[in-house]
């Protein structure tokens, strides 16, 4: 009897450490290695103000479409991802963006692609003034926020519009240095510009025919910004400029005349230069002094707001003065 007695207690003393080591196991397992008194972080909203209306939206969105590219090439060098965005006409520097395989055709800058926003499930959509007349509808798909620069100070714009787009994604560092550098070259090419005391006109050249732009327009920044004195001083606030002639150009006979070619490219059959040099525009000073600059129109034309667009510009106008 003792000897089965103590195999009997054996065995209910085996069972018993089993069941207890498996308590502990289970207890341990089911144990949160975080503390549950603190909550999780919660996420950071933005609300944005802009010309078009109001929109609120969490910080640090994902899948971003952008219908301008400016916005685009200030994005890229905040090094934030984009999804969407149209295919045509992008420009070279940008070139990396028209592979269909990593981001998504969305349309045109006038004609966005809306089933195909749609599909994608945005998280925010950025437009500027060619797509502006499509808010309504892409604001019904996503938070749509409106960014375009200024005729009248273009520098302040831009500005203004990185840092509106570097809080969102907390990229504040970034847009402090590329301004800083910005403005420094804005600073000397201007003191130059002053000094020289020279008087420009711009034109646009779109297939034959001529639009002339004053300080207040898209290409203003020579003007208002740089110091150029205006050739026209009386030219009409217009997004597509005041027409004009050659006769027009003698008249006003600038110092230098600059000269945006947009066939080159949205499509044409006419060479800007193949027609601006004619015989009336020959008697100007710009002509005589060889000062008649064509200027590069993938970027004065189509991708101005950015940060490589606008250094861009300040080379190209730095390399003319000297």
């Amino acid at each position: 009897m003792t000897k089965r007695k103590n195999i009997v207690l054996s065995s209910i003393l085996v069972t018993a450490t089993m069941v207890l080591s498996a308590c502990g196991s289970t207890a341990k397992a089911e144990t949160p290695n975080t503390d549950p008194t603190v909550a999780p972080a919660a996420q950071e909203d933005m609300t944005i103000t802009h010309e078009l209306g109001e929109v609120t939206l969490p910080k640090n969105p994902e899948n971003v479409v952008v219908f301008d590219y400016g916005l685009l090439d200030l994005m890229d060098n905040m090094g934030i991802e984009v999804t969407g965005l149209p295919m045509g006409n992008i420009p070279s520097f940008l070139a990396q963006y028209s592979n269909e395989e990593v981001y998504t055709n969305v349309g045109t800058l006038k004609e966005p692609d809306f089933e195909k926003i749609y599909e994608m499930e945005p998280d925010v959509i950025f437009i500027s003034a060619r797509t502006s007349a499509a808010y309504e509808e892409l604001s019904k798909i996503a938070p749509t926020v409106y960014l375009t620069v200024s005729n009248e100070d273009y520098m302040s714009s831009v500005e203004a519009n990185a840092k509106l787009i570097a809080e969102l994604f907390d990229k504040e560092e970034v847009v402090e240095e590329k301004i800083a550098a910005l403005t420094e070259k804005v600073d000397m090419i201007k003191s130059r510009v002053v000094e020289m005391n020279e008087s420009g006109l711009i034109i646009l050249a779109n297939d034959g025919s001529l639009s002339s732009y004053g300080a207040v327009s898209r290409f203003g920044i020579l003007h208002n910004t740089l110091g150029f004195k205006e050739a026209d001083d009386n030219i009409e606030g217009s997004t597509h400029g005041q027409s004009v002639t050659y006769e027009y150009i003698l008249e006003k006979n600038p110092d230098h005349l600059f000269v945006i070619d947009r066939a080159s490219v949205v499509g044409g059959e006419t060479d800007a230069s193949s027609t601006m040099e004619n015989e009336i525009v020959k008697e100007t000073e710009a002509y005589k002094n060889e000062k008649i600059h064509y200027l590069n129109a993938e970027v004065w034309y189509i991708t101005s707001g950015g940060f490589t667009g606008t250094e861009m510009m300040l080379e190209e106008v730095e390399s003319l003065l000297n």
